[in-house]
């Protein structure tokens, strides 16, 4: 079997770069998200060094990486877990809709774009990058905070209204009828109400037919049957890091411990990968003339998000620090905007281009923010105060990890270091 060598150097080339960046953020306390995306514009088409033969591999990659993120991501909580929380957030996943898709729409009526062209800009501004937040989440230690479920819990929403969003968006984009497009978005609702219910109803006979005592199988077994299900996911055009989630919430208990050692190492390769793709769809030359009309647009709905953020995190009592948190949390935009393109834009080159600009600047913008937003403790609580109970004072700390109630049968309590139950013992 013959092996390109030119893909070989590449790719090592690759992996060289991202490991000599990461070892630099770690030096400074930062993610590495951000010199990710930065390495993949040099690397791309109209960057100083492109690697034109590894860029296949990295398109793949960069697929199954979001796919990696966002199962490890499931595997720390369980379907009755999060729909608790989901139910806690409808109106902060209502002010999240929206306070960041209105400046979307009203950007696109402003620039006469048509109505797919509007609609493209406001699923745009609306959706955070769940892939870059779940890693940032694991990056700060920060799964264990007061203010992180209401997070994810707006990550999650988010990403089931894509869902429905983006088979919509390709519908009125190619010009399809009313009716089309409610099919469309019925067949949608209706794939994502039949895994949820699986996952409920028959999670722990899921994870008994995938848990193993050797971690090989575990990998083979997971990472198999997730890919089996995002591949269905995108054939009805939800979206496969939904799928990845949802196989993540149904296995529970032992099933999820080894799922997570075994996926861990795995995820964080294709997770670089995935960053460095974001960053090699862009060519620099492309973000220049967009680029006011894209800061424009990038620091209303930073803010927007900050808004977004800050309420939901009140709603699970922390305080200005940990709300602050959430909002800066919440401003990375990524993957999802990078399929509205693909879905929405193929003949509008100016909303192509703007919607590429204003993605890098936050993508690489927003994990700064939030790896300065403040943590450092202003005053320990009284003693006799209880913390998993009763909504944190303004001023105290709320950067300690909320204690986690006892799960009766969930198992996830020696999940790792970054899962919540266990930095609730920290």
């Amino acid at each position: 079997m013959h092996t390109p060598i030119a893909l070989l150097l590449e790719l090592g080339v690759i992996l060289t770069v991202l490991s000599l960046l990461g070892t630099v953020a770690r030096r400074f306390a930062l993610s590495p998200v951000p010199l990710y995306l930065v390495a993949g514009l040099a690397l791309g088409d109209g960057g100083i060094a492109p690697v034109p033969a590894a860029r296949e591999f990295v398109d793949t990659g960069a697929a199954i990486g979001v796919i990696l993120l966002l199962l490890v991501l499931g595997l720390d909580f369980t379907v009755r877990e999060f729909t608790v929380i989901l139910r806690r957030h409808r109106s902060s996943s209502a002010a999240d809709l929206v306070l960041n898709a209105t400046p979307g729409a009203v950007a696109g009526w402003l620039l006469g774009l048509d109505a797919g062209g509007i609609l493209a800009l406001a699923g745009a501004t609306y959706v955070s990058s769940s892939g870059i937040i779940a890693r940032l989440l694991g990056d700060l230690r920060r799964l264990g905070n007061r203010e992180t479920p209401a997070v994810l819990s707006v990550l999650v929403v988010e990403d089931f209204v894509m869902a429905a969003y983006l088979p919509l968006l390709a519908v009125v984009a190619s010009g399809g009828t009313w009716w089309q497009a409610l099919l469309a978005v019925a067949a949608a609702m209706t794939a994502i109400a039949a895994a949820i219910a699986v996952s409920w109803h028959w999670g722990h006979h899921v994870g008994r037919i995938l848990s193993h005592p050797e971690p090989e199988q575990v990998l083979l077994r997971v990472l198999g049957i997730t890919l089996i299900v995002s591949a269905l996911a995108e054939t009805i055009h939800v979206s496969a890091a939904v799928g990845a989630f949802l196989i993540g919430l149904a296995l529970t208990g032992a099933a999820a411990d080894r799922a997570r050692a075994a996926l861990s190492p795995l995820r964080d390769l294709f997770a670089a990968v995935f960053f460095l793709a974001l960053g090699l769809s862009v060519e620099p030359g492309d973000l220049l003339p967009m680029l006011p009309a894209a800061t424009a647009l990038a620091v209303v709905t930073a803010a927007t998000k900050l808004a977004a953020g800050w309420y939901a995190a009140g709603r699970e009592g922390a305080g200005r620090r940990g709300r602050l948190r959430a909002g800066t949390a919440l401003i990375a935009r990524g993957e999802f905007s990078v399929v509205i393109i693909g879905l929405a834009t193929p003949a509008q080159g100016r909303l192509t281009a703007l919607i590429t600009t204003y993605v890098m600047l936050l993508a690489v913008c927003g994990p700064v923010l939030t790896r300065f937003a403040p943590t450092r403790p202003a005053a320990r609580p009284p003693a006799s105060r209880n913390r998993a109970t009763s909504r944190a004072p303004e001023g105290v700390s709320d950067a300690r990890p909320l204690a986690a109630p006892p799960r009766r049968g969930s198992g996830r309590g020696a999940a790792g270091p970054d899962s919540p139950s266990r930095a609730a013992g920290r």
